[in-house]
């Protein structure tokens, strides 16, 4: 029996095409998360004021409003979800800095509340204030690419860095602290 080329020609084409289109998506996605030097990408955001808040509250908790961004010292504000997995790994350390003293402002994004308060209620809640932004207007405003996102803002209302991705041990250590500190803030020491 011989072997017919223009029968297997189009799986060949086939998978030769998704071939190519899984290595561009994933240099992509590659882009999207470093610049061109092999940092991480710059936001737009840093050094500027802090956007204002239009949020719609979060069952019984405090509402966030752009007030609550000034006159505190050195702020974090953290966009999370329920269903961001990273976002879980990241709240013990959260929880940590809020209870070394670090105010800790959250802003549920593109969530259900009830999933929300679930994930609050199995994690514990170290925000002091909470907002929900459930159509990602806010986000948008902010420049939220992906969750979780947090970013610092200094006592005059200003983002002095914004960190995309979880806040755990090694990225605490090896990228937020060293870049508070170059922007002249320290975080306190908490254990892991």
């Amino acid at each position: 029996m011989k072997f017919n080329w223009i029968l297997v020609l189009p799986l060949v084409i086939t998978a030769a095409f998704f071939g190519v289109a899984a290595v561009q998506l994933m240099t992509n996605q590659e882009e999207l998360s470093l610049g061109v030097d092999g940092t991480s990408l710059p936001s737009t955001r840093e050094g500027h004021p802090a956007p204002d808040l239009q949020l719609s509250p979060l069952a019984q908790f405090e509402e966030l409003s752009r007030a609550d961004l000034e006159g505190n010292g050195l702020v974090m504000v953290n966009f999370f979800a329920s269903w961001c997995p990273p976002c879980r790994a990241e709240h013990p350390t959260l929880t940590a800095l809020a209870e070394a003293g670090v105010p800790l402002f959250g802003i549920n994004y593109r969530d259900q509340p009830a999933n929300a308060l679930s994930f609050l209620e199995d994690l514990g809640n170290p925000y002091t204030r909470i907002g929900a932004d459930p159509e990602a207007r806010m986000g948008r405003e902010w420049g939220v690419v992906a969750m979780p996102e947090t970013y610092f803002i200094n006592d005059e209302g200003v983002v002095v860095y914004h960190f995309r991705g979880p806040i755990v041990g090694r990225s605490l250590e090896n990228q937020v602290i060293p870049a508070l500190a170059e922007a002249g803030y320290e975080l306190p020491q908490i254990s892991q």
